[in-house]
């Protein structure tokens, strides 16, 4: 009768009888339930006619390796090709435990929903401060903004170990995020500075022009052409704006022209981050551009207070000693502007590009309808159905452009 023994990984050795081939087999079938789940294949060798040699090799990486050894007496093994052995641990092929999917599936949820708190919530807290509470000062707001998320930046990824550190390696790279951090201060500078003329319904409205801004700086920069049916999708983006403008009961001209350069601006900072940070050696996660943009942004900021803001620090420590509110409002609001930053990196992360264009389009929907039941600012029928053509425009140039990829 031939003795077989199993070896496992931590080479503890369990010997069984076998009764000839096919009852050696299966015992053999029955010893290895015992290790794992898996399937494995066999090679056979021999190495002499009494001993054969058979390997059980994973076909995906196991927790175990098997080999069994067989003094064979009474002739060779049975030829098997594929032991099938029952699994207590699922494959990656196998569909996620319902508790798993119930984890991930409220993760995401709450992700989004911390982005949207976070977008809006930055986005009303500016437009309280800079035109309900009299704070009129939005480049030293956005100083404080960027102050903040290059503190918080730096915790969140050299102590917090959120994202790998990725380092700036030339100079030219150095002078190229420079540029991006100038034209990203414009474009914040200039979107709180109409949030003080606008209400954000309105500035939302002209806020969602940003891929018909796009399509053209891409196209006069870079000669990138797009589809005929991408730029055809343009025209109810633009045509829904014009109509929001003539339906407006707030519309103030300066205000609007400010927005649309801030609207711009945006758009030029991404294809311009397209163009300047292609090469695969400098290009940078969100969360580290915005590591090494935030503090050159404080750079740009800090002089242009001090000359177009005349004494705004002590202007602000006078109204703190009234009201201590102004300074949580400014913290608050400053951690606020890191946070849409890292919720939507996070969000990227965790979802699809498509599903990000959805939520993105809703978004400015939602802070829409929050704005006008929180600030009551006069809508009329026309203003709304412009910025439901905008919308639908927004929906339709996301289609075409995963159409023509």
């Amino acid at each position: 009768m031939a003795q077989i023994a199993i070896l496992s990984a931590s080479a503890s050795l369990i010997p069984f009888n076998s009764g000839g081939c096919g009852g050696g087999a299966k015992q053999l079938s029955k010893s290895l339930q015992l290790f794992s789940s898996r399937r494995y294949t066999t090679s056979t060798t021999t190495s002499s006619p009494s001993l054969t040699t058979i390997r059980f090799r994973s076909k995906r990486i196991g927790k175990f390796d098997f080999w069994a050894r067989a003094a064979a007496s009474h002739g060779r093994l049975g030829e098997v090709d594929e032991w099938t052995l029952p699994d207590n641990k699922p494959s990656d092929s196998d569909p996620a435990p319902p508790a798993m999917k119930g984890k991930s599936r409220l993760f995401t949820i709450g992700l989004v929903t911390s982005w949207y708190s976070s977008n809006i919530g930055v986005l009303l807290l500016n437009k309280y401060l800079l035109s309900n509470y009299g704070f009129k000062y939005p480049i030293f707001l956005t100083m404080c903004h960027m102050t903040a998320c290059s503190l918080l930046s730096y915790i969140a990824i050299a102590w917090m170990k959120m994202v790998p550190m990725q380092t700036i390696r030339s100079r030219v790279q150095f002078l190229k995020i420079t540029a991006l951090s100038l034209v990203f201060c414009v474009s914040v500078v200039f979107g709180n500075i109409s949030l003080r003329y606008l209400p954000v319904s309105f500035n939302q409205a002209i806020g969602a022009t940003t891929p018909f801004f796009t399509a053209v700086f891409a196209y006069f920069m870079t000669l990138k052409r797009e589809a005929w049916l991408t730029y055809l999708t343009l025209v109810p983006v633009v045509t829904g704006v014009i109509i929001a403008s003539g339906g407006e009961p707030s519309f103030h001209l300066f205000g609007f022209l400010i927005c649309i350069a801030a609207t711009a601006a945006r758009a030029l900072k991404s294809v311009l981050q397209g163009i300047l940070l292609s090469s695969e050696g400098e290009k940078l996660n969100s969360m580290n551009l915005l590591l090494y943009m935030a503090p050159i942004a404080v750079v740009f900021l800090l002089p242009a207070t001090l000359i177009m803001e005349d004494n705004v620090v002590g202007i602000t420590l006078a109204l703190a000693r009234d009201d201590v509110k102004i300074i949580w409002y400014l913290l608050f609001n400053s951690a606020l502007a890191y946070f849409v930053n890292l919720t939507n990196f996070l969000v990227t992360k965790h979802t699809s590009a498509l599903t990000l264009q959805v939520l993105g389009n809703a978004k400015g929907a939602v802070a829409v309808v929050v704005s006008i039941l929180i600030f009551r600012n006069p809508v009329s029928v026309t203003g709304m159905m412009g910025y439901s053509l905008t919308v639908f425009g927004v929906i339709l140039y996301s289609e075409a452009k995963k159409r023509s990829k």
